[in-house]
């Protein structure tokens, strides 16, 4: 069973930086797609970022050039750079993995295991 623990949410006034963190627990995949999503009151899950296990990365478009997803294996653990902050990046924000070689999407029909969501709040 995998556990997902996210870190480093908090309160930064547009223009600023945070770093998200997601521990991985339990057991790990070969072959895997990781992604973050987010989730604003009143409005849907949406895919921010995505890494596989070939190190292929994907990013919505209203987060290019300002977040950066990343990974070490060794300490098992998936992060989110965030840059450039706005307002409109003001939700909550989850790790989710799925197991398998088939391409990362930003879907959220298309992972398994989702952690609790760490909150990321953005003044003007």
């Amino acid at each position: 069973q995998v556990q997902l623990v996210e870190s480093g949410g908090g309160s930064v006034q547009a223009g600023g930086s945070l770093r998200l963190s997601c521990a991985v627990l339990g057991s790990t995949y070969s072959s895997y797609c990781m992604g973050w999503f987010r989730q604003a009151p009143g409005k849907e899950r949406e895919g921010v970022a995505a890494i596989d296990s070939d190190g292929l990365i994907i990013y919505a478009d209203s987060v290019k050039g300002r977040f950066t997803i990343s990974e070490d294996n060794a300490k098992n653990t998936l992060y989110l750079q965030m840059n450039s902050l706005k307002p409109e990046d003001t939700a909550m924000y989850y790790c989710a993995a799925r197991r398998g070689t088939a391409r990362c999407t930003l879907d959220r029909g298309d992972f398994q295991h989702w952690g609790q969501g760490t909150q990321v709040n953005v003044s003007s």
